[in-house]
């Protein structure tokens, strides 16, 4: 998260989507439940402008979350603030976008009001990052990410990997309007829902993320990379299949395209959380051009759009306010 100098007249924020690659354990055999792989991407995000005001307002998309956020964040203090948001990652599509706007609003307020406060305060206070630590981690640092799990303390998952995502590789973002993951009381529902995580399977992730995904992204090996995390979407996938119509696919035309894109050239295709965004990796824009190109049309005839991003290797972008 990068700021500049702060000033009382207000604070514009772009903070960044991420995908939610897949999860490590959903066992927790060995007191560690969850663990979660993702990326922060440069598009979708959330942008926002935020100045004192003599009561709490907020205007543009999801202006009625944000003011549920303003509440929450102002209890018990005098000052209250109005917020523009002019850009908002969708909701319910996979994107983190619940976590992105209210740690924007959150981090927004701490500064503006000169109070120290960290992500996990924030996570906490706005309720986020109950089971992933990869939002918080996207807002703070960007690139690609890995967190620990949730262990028995009530603490936001720990980061323990957090690396640059290499320029060169683009992400294909496949995104279905007409359909929502499962989000809010809801996913906690379906996650009590789930049959039981296999060790093994657990232990087959682990050996793929150790051995085959991260050294493939520490030596910008996309085949390898993209491998792994085909693989490993697979496993947690069809884990979730239950809950998403008996398909790894919250949206089957996403699915689709995906494999198609797959027979074109692209790899480490799969879902980003609940769904329904869908993702494809390539090297070099070109190459991704050349896909979206060749698919845009049958996309749309499907009722989806496609979007060309990079990974992201910085946090949100906090920065003086000029009306």
């Amino acid at each position: 998260m990068s700021t500049n100098s702060i000033t009382s007249a207000g604070l514009s924020i772009t903070a960044p989507a991420r995908l939610h690659l897949g999860f490590l354990d959903l066992n927790g055999a060995i007191g560690r439940r969850y663990g979660s792989i993702g990326l922060a991407v440069d598009r979708p995000a959330t942008r926002l402008t935020i100045v004192p005001s003599s009561a709490n307002r907020a205007e543009g998309p999801e202006h009625a979350r944000v003011l549920k956020l303003l509440d929450s964040f102002t209890r018990g203090r005098t000052q209250r603030y109005s917020v523009t948001t002019h850009d908002a990652i969708p909701a319910h599509a996979g994107l983190g976008s619940g976590t992105q706007l209210s740690l924007a609003v959150g981090a927004a307020i701490a500064q503006l009001e000169d109070r120290h406060m960290t992500a996990n305060d924030l996570a906490i206070l706005g309720a986020r990052g109950a089971r992933s630590g990869i939002g918080l981690a996207a807002f703070t640092g960007g690139g690609f990410i890995i967190d620990g799990g949730r262990g028995p303390h009530d603490q936001p998952p720990p980061v323990t990997l957090q690396t640059p995502f290499p320029d060169d590789w683009r992400v294909l973002l496949i995104l279905d309007t007409n359909r929502a993951g499962v989000s809010g009381e809801a996913e906690t529902t379906a996650f009590a829902g789930l049959p039981e995580f296999p060790n093994a399977m657990a232990a087959n992730i682990c050996h793929l993320v150790l051995m085959k995904l991260v050294p493939g992204l520490k030596e910008t090996d996309l085949n390898a990379f993209g491998a792994a995390l085909t693989e490993i979407q697979q496993i947690v996938g069809w884990h979730f299949a239950g809950k998403q119509g008996g398909s790894p696919w919250t949206s089957p035309a996403v699915g689709r395209l995906a494999q198609r894109m797959q027979t074109l050239g692209a790899t480490g295709i799969g879902q980003s959380s609940w769904g329904p965004t869908g993702f494809a990796f390539v090297s070099g824009h070109e190459a991704a051009e050349r896909l979206y190109h060749s698919l845009v049309g049958d996309a749309k005839r499907d009722g989806l759009d496609i979007a060309i991003a990079r990974g992201r290797n910085a946090g949100a972008q906090i920065e003086p306010y000029r009306p």
